[in-house]
């Protein structure tokens, strides 16, 4: 049975306000991926393939694990997280409400911007939602239809996006995954009678020791 692990890449650049500017590990980042990577190792984890998307975030998490030991790195801008910013910067322009400047604004407007996204209101955005769930769809099937266990480090809207699908989520529930997921947080796929099934969620055992804890992060 194909199996999918997909990670979630390290806190990034937290006081950013735009996509380029967010799409870089910060200094917990980069130890978050290097805790990651030895855990694997530790552990005895085995995959044939490795894929992550082409953001630097995306890279440089990969890059800190070691991922490469497990083959060699497949690049897929279908990986890519979805233009948060440009999506919240419409939503500013079409209802007034401003692009949050906080963490706690970002997460209580976060549910409002996605469903008007969804619903296809939103104005001069870098990708529509319906293009963004194609491509998220399709990298997905390519992925689990090849052979043996695939690493996959990616952003954790995409994530939450394969949740949306696997568990058919509503808009809130959606949401609610994307704010949850933790930075190199653990989630596994597994083929069973042509379906993914869901196997693990969020898991961060890397983390899971007291003096790591301060490194438990989502934005």
């Amino acid at each position: 049975m194909s199996q999918m692990m997909l990670v979630r890449h390290g806190q990034a650049n937290s006081s950013a306000r735009d996509e380029e500017s967010y799409d870089r590990l910060s200094d917990l980042g980069h130890q978050q991926a290097a805790w990651l990577g030895a855990y694997l190792r530790d552990t005895g984890q085995h995959f044939t393939r490795v894929y992550c998307g082409s953001m630097r975030r995306h890279q440089e998490t990969a890059q800190g694990m070691g991922a490469e030991q497990y083959g060699s790195l497949q690049i897929d801008a279908r990986l890519n997280e979805f233009p948060y910013f440009s999506l919240a910067q419409s939503y500013e322009r079409q209802t007034g409400e401003p692009v949050p400047m906080t963490r706690e604004g970002f997460a209580m407007q976060l549910e409002r911007v996605l469903a008007a996204w969804a619903a296809d209101e939103l104005e001069d955005i870098a990708e529509p939602f319906a293009d963004f769930a194609a491509r998220v769809d399709a990298v997905i099937q390519d992925i689990a239809s090849g052979d043996g266990p695939a690493l996959v480090v990616t952003s954790g809207g995409l994530i939450s996006t394969v949740l949306r699908t696997t568990l058919a989520l509503n808009t809130p529930a959606w949401a609610q995954m994307c704010l949850a997921i933790h930075n190199t947080s653990l989630h596994n796929w597994q083929a069973f009678m042509g379906r993914q099934l869901l196997t693990q969620f969020n898991s961060v055992p890397h983390l899971d020791t007291p003096e790591r804890r301060h490194a438990l992060t989502h934005l």
